[in-house]
């Protein structure tokens, strides 16, 4: 693994979400808001739309996830904020909460297409444990996809692989579909 270094995405690291997303904003123009906006809302602001909500989240204040760096230059994404931040994942029937317990959750990762199959993954979830812990959450969550073959590609797998959460200490708290694993990490 390449030596990395994280941190919180803020106002003025702003550009370097911008450079490793391109054009195309990630995933079609998803631009990490398909959790967080109504089915609808994302059709419609799909792209440069998605784009612009992101930005007013960042300068909000507010911190939506994680970018990991080799030298200098933003490589990673992961999305990390309390649950009730992801609107849409709140409405889920599939991903609907196990209990009553607050969480953190994990929804989303974004590897730059030259530096894939690196571990960066693996260490945005250890900044991510890290993350939340300083930020006094007691409970981490994730909902990675139960592949159907080997070879997954990345828009099927944005949520992450069990073997990666497996991996970082993650263990099942639920199985609600056959495509959708929920997997809890307890912070100590």
């Amino acid at each position: 693994m390449k030596t990395l270094e994280f941190h919180p995405l803020s106002k003025e690291r702003w550009p370097d979400l911008e450079e490793l997303f391109g054009k195309r904003g990630a995933y079609g123009g998803c631009w990490c808001m398909w959790w967080r906006e109504t089915r609808r809302e994302f059709e419609e602001l799909q792209g440069e739309g998605n784009r612009k909500a992101m930005q007013a989240i960042v300068d909000s204040g507010e911190v939506p996830g994680i970018l990991a760096y080799s030298e200098g230059q933003a490589v990673g994404w992961c999305s990390v904020a309390p649950r009730e931040n992801y609107a849409s994942l709140n409405r889920s029937h599939v991903l609907k909460p196990l209990d009553d317990t607050p969480v953190w959750s994990i929804v989303c990762f974004f590897i730059g297409k030259d530096h894939r199959g690196q571990g960066i993954a693996s260490g945005l979830i250890q900044a991510a444990i890290a993350y939340v812990r300083n930020q006094g959450g007691k409970m981490l969550e994730a909902y990675p996809t139960l592949p159907r073959s080997e070879n997954v590609p990345p828009v099927s797998s944005f949520m992450g692989l069990p073997s990666l959460f497996t991996k970082a200490g993650f263990v099942e708290a639920a199985r609600p579909s056959k495509s959708k694993v929920v997997m809890r990490y307890t912070i100590k």
